[in-house]
């Protein structure tokens, strides 16, 4: 399927004026339209104050005729003022044609037929993202597992809390299913990732989300037992301001994990709350008349927090006030769940007041919720700044380069084993689901390959090759690029507790440093190129075993091409030559087309139309 020859828009700066308006500001926008696409005259839509109202475009003189992101000669440029009249004002356009039914483009796509507003693009006037968060790689690290400090010495069982399995950090397995999961104890600790930083810069990360530090008894630390200290398991609150200041002296920064939704059975707040039924702390959960609690996922370890109570708020905040002196933002765990309960809805209002409480103390702080299926409902409401992006991003991908004769139990949470779809099926909902958010959340949501909750990528699809095409299609799409400790050396895992094996710091046998360096080349390009962090997303060609985008700017464009398996070539109708930039050799227009290889699997980039002008660099 060719896409080049349909009307384009996104939320990018090519496109937008200003994206991040206050209300009341009028903003240009504007869309591409090639001369296939018989389009003769554009209307914009904007819905203000909840009635639809249109508006006409005028043809962009300075932009029509010429090729913007060196390619489209021909293409005409539409442009037209949209106010921002509300916190969210959406709009889209309406295409009349000489020929043919007029046509709809939303979020979605372009349409001959009407549609929900859901799919509009998107002004959002909330208060924006910090600006670095557009650069940020992040590096994610479970603080148990990644390394032990030399100063610690070898682990002594008879120094650990009776919960505590003592476990060799190189020859005992991660036991990942069963009761004794989280009570393995590999001894990591805090100034072990400082002793570490090196590699973790090496691979061109430069923000680290460190798993919980709070005390618990378990390795995972999501059932804490306070929020008022680190656990001195991990070296106590002097290491991880230790930890903070190795890397901002790096220039890095590092994000802490709060869990919002529960906290552990032997926390303090419950231990008060469960002791006396007149504690304040007892309207902070949900007690039945016989002493009962709601949990997360009825395990009783984890008591759910009660956000109807307002000392939940204001504990909450405090806790996430205090440690932003160490920490640049927050990774809000299960945060769809937090403040949903039964006929309780409150998550958006929720996750508003907690970023006012985070960037009144810290304005240049990140805070990203974790979500695991469909987010969307939850973004672009003055709250969380993106998510981690497992269901327009992760799951697709999965689905789309899983190897064959997988035979994972479950696919993230669904029943059956990780299914195998063609590359409409994983564009398609890859759309769908960006379509659904504004361009603003969709670039500062986190896309990962896979994570400590789930099975590692590289079990997922079974070589080196395909993770080096999932691995270029997250470093080149829009989103901001997580990788998983220990992915950049091929880790394996079958489920979320199997993907937390010990890094292999003494087993070179265990590392596959060939895509350690595919790592770090391709994250240099991200980090090198303008395009692959501001750039809008334009799909071109789709098909079972090859999907192909451009990554553009006014000053350059960017094309990419990820094959899953050897397919025909791909035959473009581009009207300027590409430039070889990762893995991919020079090619030359021939009777207006430009014709790239289908062998596979691959990953290529190259740059249209000769080099790339000038823009930002990554900081």
């Amino acid at each position: 399927m060719q896409l080049l020859h349909l009307p384009h828009h996104d939320g990018s700066p090519l496109y937008v004026s200003e994206s991040a308006p206050v209300l009341g500001q009028t903003v240009t926008v504007r869309v591409r339209v090639p001369v296939a696409a018989d389009v003769t005259a554009v209307h914009v839509r904007v819905v203000a104050n909840g009635e639809p109202v249109f508006h006409p475009a005028a043809v962009d003189p300075e932009r029509t005729g010429s090729t913007v992101g060196g390619y489209g000669a021909g293409d005409t440029w539409w442009q037209v003022e949209v106010t921002a009249e509300n916190p969210v004002t959406s709009y889209r356009f309406y295409l009349e044609r000489a020929t043919g039914e007029p046509l709809w483009l939303t979020a979605a796509g372009v349409v001959d037929h009407d549609v929900p507003d859901r799919t509009d693009f998107r002004l959002v006037s909330y208060a924006p993202p910090p600006d670095w968060m557009a650069d940020a790689v992040v590096y994610e690290v479970f603080p148990e597992r990644f390394a032990r400090s030399t100063a610690a010495g070898p682990l002594d069982p008879a120094t650990l809390p009776d919960w505590a399995i003592p476990c060799d950090w190189d020859t005992d397995p991660v036991i990942y299913q069963g009761p004794p999961t989280p009570l393995q104890f590999f001894g990591g600790d805090l100034d072990g990732i400082v002793e570490h930083l090196d590699h973790i810069q090496a691979l061109g990360a430069n923000t680290i989300y460190l798993r919980p530090v709070f005390p618990a008894r378990s390795n995972h630390r999501y059932n804490a037992t306070s929020f008022d200290l680190v656990d001195p398991l991990l070296g106590g609150d002097e290491a991880l301001r230790r930890l903070a200041d190795a890397v901002h002296a790096r220039g890095m920064r590092l994000i802490g994990d709060i869990t919002t939704n529960h906290c552990g059975d032997d926390h303090e707040w419950f231990q008060a709350a469960q002791a006396d039924p007149d504690a304040p702390e007892r309207a902070m959960f949900y007690f039945d008349a016989d002493g009962g609690y709601e949990a997360w996922y009825g395990v009783p370890s984890l008591p759910k927090l009660n956000w109807t109570s307002p000392l939940v708020h204001e504990r909450v905040g405090a806790v996430m006030r205090r440690w932003l002196d160490v920490y640049d933002g927050w990774r809000v765990d299960v945060a769809n769940m937090t403040g949903r309960f039964g006929a309780q809805e409150d998550t958006r209002e929720i996750a508003a007041g907690l970023r006012r409480e985070v960037v009144a103390r810290a304005p240049e702080a990140m805070l990203i919720a974790e979500h695991t299926h469909d987010s969307t409902g939850d973004l672009d409401a003055d709250g969380w700044q993106g998510t981690m992006n497992h269901a327009g991003f992760t799951r697709p991908l999965w689905t789309w380069l899983r190897a064959d004769g997988l035979d994972l139990p479950d696919f993230i949470g669904v029943p059956g084993g990780v299914p195998r779809r063609d590359g409409a099926s994983v564009v398609t909902t890859m759309r769908a689901f960006a379509a659904q958010v504004s361009w603003r959340s969709l670039v500062h949501s986190w896309q990962l390959l896979d994570s400590y909750d789930v099975p590692r990528f590289r079990t997922v699809v079974g070589s080196r090759e395909r993770h080096l095409v999932g691995l270029g299609l997250q470093m080149t799409l829009p989103g901001t690029p997580m990788v998983c400790g220990g992915a950049e050396w091929g880790l394996t895992g079958r489920n979320g507790e199997h993907a937390r094996t010990p890094m292999p710091w003494q087993r070179p046998e265990d590392r596959d440093d060939v895509l350690f360096k595919s790592y770090q080349d391709l994250i240099r390009l991200r980090t090198t190129e303008p395009a692959l962090r501001d750039g809008g997303l334009r799909w071109l060609h789709v098909g079972a075993d090859a999907i192909v985008f451009v990554r553009e700017t006014a000053a350059q464009s960017l094309l990419v091409a990820a094959v899953r398996s050897t397919t025909g070539p791909i035959e473009l109708p581009i009207d300027a030559p590409l430039a070889g930039l990762h893995d991919a050799a020079d090619l030359s227009v021939v009777d207006g087309t430009v014709t790239l290889p289908g062998d596979g699997p691959a990953l290529r980039v190259w740059r249209i139309g000769g080099p790339a002008g000038t823009g930002r660099a990554a900081g």
